[in-house]
């Protein structure tokens, strides 16, 4: 299935990612507020590694660059979960279909304000209702608080934790596997 989405809700949109976006990936990558919480902080994005990872990667993972206020401000892919996925995240449930989420707020100045509930809940109440998601999972790096309450704000809960789960700065980091099903 392919989706092509644009979706806005007040203050806040998601649009699809584009080729001209890569020169905004890579000023957010390269941000180590940013890297602390996506790959770690001594990880090396370059031109050619944003190409790789957000632009030729064939996996069904669709990309969007998330907006507030008409700016660009972050990102945030979904995906549908196959059985290497349910694998990976050790879901122990199968309502499907069931999307997987990674994203970051680009612009640290401003974490903290209510975005990133706001622009997951406008994605996940998409993915259910014009893709019937049955859940959404996420695995957050489970020292990372604000993320995981930003989650919880959101619907998600905690399903288990995952040792050692996601390389992270070359070493595995554990993490916890949330969800939020849809009745």
């Amino acid at each position: 299935m392919q989706y092509n989405i644009s979706l806005q809700s007040g203050p806040v949109a998601l649009r699809p990612l584009m080729a001209s976006d890569a020169p905004l990936l890579l000023r957010w990558l390269t941000d180590p507020r940013v890297l602390e919480y996506w790959e770690g902080p001594h990880t090396v994005f370059t031109p050619a590694r944003i190409q790789e990872d957000f632009y030729e990667d064939p996996d069904p993972t669709y990309r969007c660059v998330v907006q507030y206020r008409g700016e660009d401000v972050g990102y945030i892919q979904f995906y549908p979960l196959d059985q290497e996925g349910f694998e990976a995240y050790q879901y122990p449930y199968r309502p499907e279909p069931v999307f997987g989420i990674d994203q970051f707020i680009g612009a640290p100045e401003l974490w903290g304000q209510g975005i990133g509930r706001r622009f997951i809940s406008l994605l996940c109440g998409w993915l259910h209702s014009a893709c019937g998601a049955a859940a959404v999972v996420l695995d957050p790096h489970a020292d990372n608080e604000r993320a995981i309450r930003c989650y919880e704000a959101c619907g998600f809960r905690k399903v288990k934790e995952l040792p050692r789960h996601e390389l992270h700065d070359g070493e595995l980091a554990d993490c916890w596997l949330m969800a939020l099903v849809f009745s």
